[in-house]
């Protein structure tokens, strides 16, 4: 990836967490975190992967079709650029991965806790 392009990338990121921070008033999309965006090459998409708890999955996925207009003139206003991208909004798994891997990490931690208690350090059995 180019350096512009991630320049791009992170000033929509920017521009479009701001919009969701002061300017949407939908309940449902509080406490969402905006990851990252992938801006096409031509500026004429832009990908936004968002993170939320994994049961607001679904409403949070709802309340993005239906204000992805307002946030998309919202960002033609903020920025400078010839067109406004039309919005695409994912959910970034790999925050869920991240904490999926985490809770194996920790099952694995307790599970040799509790061999080195039952066998002792260094002892075969």
């Amino acid at each position: 990836m180019k350096e512009g392009n991630r320049k791009v990338d992170e000033q929509a990121r920017e521009v479009i967490a701001n919009i969701m921070l002061f300017d949407v008033s939908d309940p449902r999309l509080e406490l969402v975190t905006i990851t990252g965006c992938s801006v096409s090459y031509d500026r004429a998409y832009c990908d936004v992967y968002y993170s939320v708890e994994p049961e607001r999955y679904a409403e949070c996925e709802a309340a993005f079709n239906s204000s992805k207009g307002h946030i998309r003139s919202l960002m033609a206003k903020k920025l400078d650029w010839k067109q406004a991208p039309e919005l695409r909004f994912h959910i970034d798994e790999t925050v869920d991965a991240a904490e999926k891997l985490n809770k194996y990490i920790n099952m694995e931690k307790e599970r040799q806790a509790t061999y080195d208690k039952t066998v002792g350090k260094g002892e075969e059995f």
